[in-house]
This record gives structure tokens, sequence and C-alpha cells, in this order.
């Protein structure tokens, strides 16, 4: 997975679109988005203008953990 980002927010929306049913990604109110590296030549091609900023860390790729532990008895 591969973060990029995007010079405004139109490009980002634009993205969101075409990604949207074709690819799995994960997307940020900072303006960065989580996407597989086999998006990025069909963001080219769609004439998407992108950043990449590199490779997902640990943290970005895991899912958000959600809730409490569980208690022991």
């Amino acid at each position: 997975m591969i973060v990029i980002s995007f010079p405004n927010p139109e490009s980002k929306r634009v993205a969101l679109s075409r990604l949207a049913g074709r690819f799995n990604f994960k997307s940020w109110a900072s303006g960065e988005m989580l996407v597989p590296e086999e998006a990025l030549p069909f963001l080219a091609v769609q004439g998407v203008v992108f950043t990449v900023e590199g490779p997902a860390s640990y943290e970005q790729n895991g899912s958000a953990f959600r809730g409490s532990p569980a208690a022991t008895v």
C-alpha cells in the first residue's frame, strides 16, 4: 500500500470517485490516501494529479482499534 496526497480537494474528490468500487483505499481528512500500488497507474491514466508520499507505515496499514479490551475474570 502506498500513501499519496493531492494538490487540492478537487483532485482528491475525483480520485475518490474513480477508485470507488475498483480498488480498496483509505482516506484521511489530512488529504492523504492509502491505495494499492496497482491504483497509481490507473489514477495517472485518468488524469488525476497526485504526489506519492511513500510506502504506508504499519499504523497506516492497520485497521483502527475500536472498543476496549476484553475483561479477564
